[in-house]
């Protein structure tokens, strides 16, 4: 079974605030003691950190809910709860996080110790010293803790490599990687070896050196998703160059520029831009005389194509991975155009910040909803947050929840809608009696 994964779904949850007190000053021979209920700690929150000691999203396969600690309740003699701490979670570079429901990109994870805070704890509730005022100096007032966010998440998993090797199966491509780098990926002359990425890094020298990426081989109709399709295709993306392998002995009994007119194709029905990108083709196995025999007609049909497609005509190595033979000046060309050329985007793409897309200010604080004759729900992202927020054991704390429900509107909105003195009154699974 494989053990590469780049595609997971994860659900994140931040934190609670820490519930505020209700607590007063009752010491010896100190009189009009006063409200001493203390704040409650913020929520922990969730925040996804790279850490390039990671190659796959594996880990995420069996651990899927993330729940970062609620905030510490606050104390008596106005001592607040402490924070919580925030919960850490380890992802390969490469890393694209998006919002599952909305399909936003809340970040693109490339750099060893990037961070991104994917659910934001919730502030403390704050303790019946908050509310003292000179009408009312000792309140039995306090919040519960703000809830946290909860997400669910999309993760993607791209690699990052200096050097994609594309082209059909069976070519060579997991025979160069394994002569050019410390990869040791399986080779056998089967269609369809190789059915995960590999990564190897190629040193030139002691300061010299890149990383590339053996991708499975492609077939036609990829880019819809034949064979192992867009699974991988995907994998390409942050590539700088790409290196295309061309079995030119046409051992399988494809001829040579059908394949490489066949991968050229996939790429464009892909990503167009794709063909923008920096590319060598590596005519592999040189060795064998038909291979020698189809050089020279290939180089021609190469050119004819580029030319007909407007794009740069890609420079031909000849070359035997297995053999070892033609490898230095291959490497040294494709060092020289990892150094030199810039990284073509396929894309422009900012993250947004988190907050921006998940408060909607113009979204309505409530709704009614009439599911009966004498039957009415209450919903909505601020008066649920209110009513989650209230500390229901104290009668003030009650009264103000119904100041605060009054003040936004809903006691009209439901006469509007048609509630009545003894009608019943949902709100977060709470019910109550409407009174006119």
């Amino acid at each position: 079974m494989s053990t590469f994964l780049d595609y997971a779904k994860v659900n994140v949850k931040a934190g609670k605030g820490g519930d505020g007190m209700v607590a007063f000053r009752r010491e010896k021979y100190i009189p009009d003691g006063g409200p001493a209920g203390g704040d409650g700690g913020k929520g922990g929150d969730v925040i996804f950190v790279v850490d390039e000691g990671l190659r796959t999203l594996m880990d995420f396969r069996y651990n899927r809910h993330f729940k970062a600690q609620n905030g510490e309740n606050g104390m008596s003699k106005n001592k607040f709860g402490a924070n919580a701490e925030d919960l850490l979670v380890a992802v390969p570079p490469g890393t694209i996080v998006r919002h599952s429901e909305t399909d936003a990109l809340i970040g693109d994870l490339t750099e060893d110790g990037q961070k991104v805070t994917v659910a934001k704890g919730g502030r403390g509730g704050r303790g019946n010293t908050r509310f003292a005022t000179h009408k009312n100096p000792a309140p039995s007032i306090s919040e519960k803790g703000e809830p946290g966010q909860e997400f669910e998440l999309t993760l993607e998993l791209k690699l990052l490599a200096d050097v994609a090797l594309i082209g059909y199966p069976s070519v060579g491509k997991s025979t160069l990687l394994s002569v050019i780098s410390n990869a040791k990926p399986k080779v056998a002359d089967y269609q369809f070896t190789t059915l995960t990425p590999n990564l190897g890094v190629v040193k030139l020298d002691n300061q010299r050196e890149f990383v590339v990426a053996d991708t499975p081989g492609l077939i036609e109709g990829a880019s819809q998703g034949v064979g192992l399709g867009i699974d991988f295709l995907r994998h390409i993306e942050r590539t700088n160059i790409l290196l295309h392998i061309i079995d030119m002995a046409g051992v399988h009994g494809r001829e040579p520029i059908d394949d490489f007119k066949n991968i050229m194709g996939e790429l464009t029905a892909y990503n167009e831009r794709l063909l923008l990108r920096p590319m060598i083709i590596v005519a592999n196995k040189m060795d064998q005389e038909q291979a020698r025999e189809n050089l020279p007609d290939f180089m021609e049909a190469v050119k004819a194509y580029s030319i007909e497609h407007e794009i740069a005509i890609p420079e031909i190595f000849e070359i035997s991975a297995y053999q070892k033979k033609g490898l230095t000046s291959l490497l040294e060309r494709t060092y020289e155009m990892v150094q030199e050329l810039d990284f073509v985007p396929l894309e422009e793409e900012e993250a947004v910040d988190f907050v921006h897309y998940q408060l909607e200010e113009e979204q309505a604080p409530f709704e009614i909803h009439r599911l009966d004759a004498d039957y009415y729900l209450i919903s909505g992202e601020k008066i649920e947050k209110l009513f989650a927020m209230t500390n229901m054991a104290h009668d003030e704390s009650i009264q103000r929840f119904s100041r605060q429900m009054r003040s936004m509107g809903i006691d009209q909105a439901l006469r509007e809608a048609g509630a009545q003195s003894g009608d019943t009154i949902e709100l977060s699974g709470y019910q109550f009696e409407f009174m006119d």
